[in-house]
């Protein structure tokens, strides 16, 4: 059949105006409420970690009052880093601190599941840990291969950063998913790092070597004697 039998046969029908104005009309109806709302969401939150980034303190301040910090714990898309994440692998104190202080969840991991804390010890960020921890960041969490804060430390042969976490409480004998050891494991298996070996070792010790208080006397009626105090 010849194209012009074609076109002949089956005519292509195209939308009437009626039609494409009922589309035009029925795509901001469905869509323009949340749409907007949500691109503009979209747009400060990117803006805000490009902020971040370049320490744009003007800006990312503007951003953040403008949205009553809502955006302080935005993610980046690719890699799940929010402002935090970024501050700390700068090692930047002064923008952590300021973040902290709007309000940023110290938990919040990226992709891979690794917390601030986590790059904090592993980069050696003595600063960055004492901030994260007093503000309640979780020394145990662990990211997708299980390994703790306190793993990655040993791991980069960090002891300062070893030794921040021990006293914090982290657990040396909790086994990651990757080869089921621990940060005790590790420490043991290398032997170059036998500071850290020792730090985690004398402060198992530390631990069991404390006496428990005795609390017995407590809620006794007896009163203290006062001796007079001696006549000049």
């Amino acid at each position: 059949m010849s194209l012009r039998r074609l076109l002949i046969a089956k005519p292509i029908k195209a939308p009437s105006i009626l039609s494409a104005l009922a589309i035009a009309i029925a795509v901001p109806v469905a869509f323009g409420v949340a749409a907007p709302a949500a691109f503009a969401q979209f747009s400060d939150s990117y803006n805000f970690l490009k902020a971040v980034r370049e320490r744009d303190g003007t800006e990312a301040t503007k951003l953040l009052t403008e949205s009553n910090n809502r955006i302080v714990d935005t993610r980046d898309d690719g890699s799940g880093e929010t402002a935090l994440l970024i501050v700390v692998q700068a090692q930047d104190t002064t923008w952590l601190g300021f973040l902290l202080q709007k309000g940023a969840n110290p938990n919040l991991a990226d992709k891979k599941g690794n917390t601030p804390l986590m790059r904090a010890a592993q980069l050696g960020y003595v600063e960055g840990v004492e901030w994260l921890l007093d503000k309640n960041a979780k020394f145990d969490a662990h990211n997708r291969g299980g390994e703790t804060a306190l793993i990655l430390a040993v791991h980069a042969k960090k002891l300062e950063t070893v030794r921040q976490l021990l006293k914090a409480g982290a657990n040396p004998d909790k086994r990651d998913h990757l080869a089921g050891m621990s940060a005790r494991d590790y420490a043991q298996r290398d032997g170059r790092g036998t500071a850290i070996l020792s730090a985690i070792e004398n402060h198992g010790k530390a631990a069991a070597a404390k006496p428990e208080l005795d609390f017995s006397g407590i809620g006794t009626t007896d009163k203290p004697t006062v001796k007079p105090a001696p006549k000049p």
